[in-house]
């Protein structure tokens, strides 16, 4: 049996006639008036998601643009994997984690301020905590106490 494959196009255009928007898709999903609309949303929300996704892994300090193809065989496989396992958890932190999200209030920005602020108070200090550490970053000039080990 074999399948019957559509491939819909979806145009925006404004009211002079320019072209705001085209996409076109493979689908098996028979399109009909009554779901056409609600297919182009749905196609056009998941580019929106990859697109988003791709452009913070290149441009928010994950460094995705970099060929880490200098290892052994499956290396660079590693590195992406390693980074996309980063980049879940950091999503998931500014989702879910108010500490997170009061410390990226603080410093307003991930990639120039945050990250830097991150890898600072892991070089020169025991971070004993993720609690500990957002609560310095949120504290601003007297954050010490709260991540130094002194054990």
């Amino acid at each position: 049996m074999s399948t019957l494959l559509f491939t819909p196009e979806y145009w925006e255009m404004n009211k002079e006639g320019k072209i705001l928007y085209h996409n076109t898709w493979i689908t098996d999903i028979e399109i009909t008036r009554v779901n056409a609309y609600t297919i182009a949303r749905g196609g056009r929300a998941r580019w929106h998601i990859e697109n988003e996704t791709f452009n913070t892994l290149k441009n928010q300090g994950y460094q995705f643009e970099h060929n880490f193809g200098h290892g052994y065989k499956h290396l660079s496989t590693v590195f992406a994997m390693l980074m996309m396992l980063a980049f879940l958890i950091d999503e998931s932190e500014q989702l879910c984690c108010g500490l997170f999200q009061g410390a990226l209030k603080k410093l307003k920005s991930k990639k120039s301020y945050l990250w830097r602020r991150i890898r600072g108070f892991f070089e020169f200090h025991v971070v004993v905590t993720w609690k500990a550490l957002y609560l310095a970053i949120m504290q601003g000039s007297e954050p010490y106490a709260a991540i130094i080990d002194t054990s």
